[in-house]
């Protein structure tokens, strides 16, 4: 992917993956390479420093002989990804209008709101 990602969006898509259910660190590496190019190396000081600030908890389970780590998300994590959430959404239509300022014109067309006297 061209786009990289920033350590905010990098965050709010952990972030993300975790709301909707706990995982480990390898199925969460797993579900952000199906979006962009990520390592685990990369990955797990990400999941650290979430946790270490109180968005993350973890708690172990066993798995064939051994314990999975499993990363959740907090009450503030859930409360520091609706303030990405709601800022992506601003970010995002200010890109769209920059790139792809056509949609804004099939859109208005289509609620009706040309300027064309008929």
């Amino acid at each position: 992917m061209t786009y990289q990602l920033t350590a905010p969006l990098l965050d709010a898509c952990v972030l993300g993956i975790v709301d909707k259910e706990a995982s480990y660190g390898y199925t969460l590496t797993q579900k952000m390479r199906q979006v962009v190019d990520i390592s685990e190396s990369t990955l797990y000081p990400v999941l650290r420093r979430l946790q270490k600030s109180g968005y993350l908890r973890t708690y172990d389970e066993p798995f064939g002989g051994r314990n999975r780590r499993y990363y959740a998300i907090t009450d503030e994590g859930k409360g520091l990804l609706g303030h990405y959430a709601s800022e992506w959404k601003l970010y995002k239509e200010k890109i769209d209008d920059l790139l792809c300022p056509e949609k804004d014109a099939v859109d208005e067309t289509a609620e009706g709101g040309s300027d064309e006297q008929g």
